[in-house]
């Protein structure tokens, strides 16, 4: 039977809703896994670069985070480690591809934000720095696809798949030419580091949108 109520008081703390059912393994490693990613994600940001720790901690600490969550949403498993039962839960029903789906909607949320904050500001766009409208309309196709392909990935829609390619395209051509004209940067060598690592492993799992399941199917969310 799921538990919603554990799940939330492990969204607010590591650990919390499986310690509360009396599930204590659990409950130490969804703590100690998730607090040691949070700190390393803090880590680099002062070893390196701020971009750097939002990076560690969206790839690495936020993904535990909500992993552990849903483990309390889950509760204890019948047989094997909880854990183990967890990410195949997870694995299976294409989880992981929702997560990232949620991680674009919020960054389109972040990316609109800082646009209407700085509306001065130029973005390089293919070597270039538009100005007037055609300055804030390419400023606004990262959120505009990030809003599109986090909506496709939260329901498994085969379109998303597409619509992310060209995303990744666009980020990766116009990141590479920027750089060749600009120099690097923490942020753009990140923000291209993140692309490439997102798109191998988005081609990695691609079945999940390429496959049609039947609404309901499998474990709830």
């Amino acid at each position: 039977m799921t538990d919603r109520h554990a799940a939330l008081l492990s969204a607010l703390f590591p650990g919390l809703g499986q310690l509360v059912r009396g599930r204590h393994r659990s409950a130490l490693l969804a703590c100690t896994a998730t607090l040691l990613l949070v700190g390393l994600s803090f880590w680099s940001g002062r070893a390196a670069d701020r971009a750097v720790e939002v990076l560690v901690f969206m790839v690495l600490a936020l993904p535990c985070w909500a992993l552990q969550s849903y483990d309390a949403y889950l509760g204890p498993g019948d047989t094997g480690p909880d854990a183990l039962r967890t990410w195949t839960a997870v694995w299976q029903q294409g989880h992981d591809i929702r997560f990232l789906g949620l991680l674009l909607l919020i960054s389109a949320l972040n990316d609109t934000w800082i646009i209407l904050k700085h509306l001065d500001y130029l973005l390089p766009f293919y070597c270039t720095k538009l100005d007037g409208i055609a300055g804030f309309a390419t400023k606004a196709i990262s959120p505009a696809l990030h809003l599109a392909v986090g909506y496709g990935f939260l329901l498994h829609r085969r379109w998303a798949l597409f619509i992310y390619l060209i995303y990744a395209a666009y980020g990766l051509t116009n990141g590479m030419v920027n750089l060749t004209c600009f120099g690097p940067g923490r942020i753009r060598n990140t923000l291209l580091a993140a692309i490439v690592l997102s798109t191998l492993y988005i081609l990695w799992r691609r079945q999940v949108l390429l496959t049609n399941r039947p609404a309901g199917a499998g474990i709830p969310l």
